[in-house]
């Protein structure tokens, strides 16, 4: 028989997707679940996207440039000028989603067995997009303790090899919520520049700053524009997951030349999905005023629950819409089985994402879940309440 690759042997499973079995027959049971496991916004996707899509006259369905759209993009580096990063349209590649933005790029800098350092825990489809491209994650670990805060560059410098070719952040993090500070970024800078790096930062949740503070993007740091490489996406800041439209952006000519070829050979990024970006760039401010007071009221009633139960530790999230908590069990893996399997509170349970799949380093997160606040606040109250009558069941 044929035998399947090392790779595909390797590929780590979603730990926010492999519950989903479980789940499904928790539903066929009449089980209703508060879904706290994946970061799928409730909140209504820009009019004016939907709308784009809804009254567009297209007879003839086509691909679109490699790179995207020029109308799309000639608007996208409008928005992002306005924010101060002085790019033309040569310093984007718009992608599908994300996650192939961050494909393009580790394609395109890394080859195989090089290194990338990145704090963890972290998205944890690095992993896998890791895996896809031949790359070694070399982990730095950061604690619940001062809430996920960067490392000390001392503990950066330790893991730099001749193979280290780049360090990706996330900021604001998934699946901490931590945001990082401008002297963080500052310490991060000199970095790869002292050893010739490159600085990959995932900011997708950039628009979800919260109490006062400032994002600061990759993009303005001064003297990096070898170096910094922005992954950006429409997936949570206009709640378009589903459009699938992301872009890498970066002033180093050869890392987008080298990208554009990864674009080429996946010929180009949906076009109706296209459309509805390039409209969403007109949402009002209002939109996301409104959308930030909601999240943020979110958080402070689920960290404040949270912290009511005994045996639970939780970081305060500064930004996106996820928190760590750490609960008072061995296994959270099994925990959030069980959940599903064998436990309800008058019909309902809730779905966490286990943190354990959020690292890279064997044994960490085993007794921390990921909590995507993306429902309502009663929806929240109620599935913290759930979380713990389940923990009182689960160790008595």
């Amino acid at each position: 028989m044929p035998q399947i690759s090392e790779k595909g042997r390797s590929m780590p499973s979603s730990p926010v997707r492999k519950l989903v079995p479980f789940a499904e027959a928790a539903k066929q049971r009449g089980t209703h679940i508060y879904q706290l496991n994946i970061g799928q916004p409730d909140i209504k996707t820009p009019k004016q996207a939907i709308d784009a899509v809804r009254q567009n006259d297209i007879t003839i369905l086509e691909y679109s440039h490699s790179a995207g759209n020029l109308t799309y993009r000639e608007k996208l580096i409008s928005h992002y000028n306005k924010l101060g990063m002085n790019l033309s349209i040569d310093d984007i590649i718009v992608s599908t989603g994300g996650s192939e933005a961050l494909l393009f790029a580790m394609g395109s800098i890394c080859d195989y067995g090089d290194e990338v350092i990145i704090p963890e825990p972290f998205y944890a489809n690095y992993n896998g997009f890791a895996t896809a491209s031949g790359v070694t994650v070399k982990p730095i670990t950061t604690s619940i303790d001062n809430n996920f805060a960067l490392p000390s560059i001392a503990e950066f410098e330790k893991l730099i090899t001749d193979k280290t070719k780049a360090i990706l952040i996330c900021n604001p993090g998934n699946p901490t919520g931590y945001l990082y500070t401008q002297e963080e970024m500052d310490q991060l800078a000199a970095l790869v520049k002292k050893h010739d790096l490159f600085l990959v930062a995932d900011e997708v949740y950039r628009e979800f700053a919260y109490d006062g503070r400032e994002h600061f993007s990759v993009l303005n740091q001064a003297g990096l524009k070898n170096h910094a490489i922005m992954i950006d996406s429409v997936s949570k800041r206009y709640s378009m997951c589903g459009a699938r439209i992301g872009c890498m952006v970066s002033k180093n000519k050869e890392v987008v030349a080298a990208a554009m070829k990864f674009a080429q050979a996946r010929l180009s990024p949906p076009t109706f999905a296209q459309i509805a970006a390039e409209a969403a760039l007109d949402t009002p401010q209002s939109y996301f005023d409104d959308v930030i007071q909601e999240y943020i009221e979110r958080r402070d009633i689920l960290i404040s629950s949270l912290k009511k139960i005994d045996g639970v530790e939780v970081a305060n999230p500064g930004g996106a819409f996820y928190c760590v908590a750490q609960l008072p069990v061995d296994d959270t893996d099994e925990f959030a089985q069980w959940l599903l399997e064998s436990f309800d509170f008058e019909g309902e349970t809730i779905m966490v994402a286990p943190a354990a799949g959020f690292y890279s380093t064997p044994g960490m997160g085993k007794n921390q879940i990921r909590i995507a606040y993306v429902l309502e606040k009663d929806s929240l109250v109620k599935a913290v309440n759930i979380l713990e009558k389940g923990l009182k069941a689960y160790l008595s």
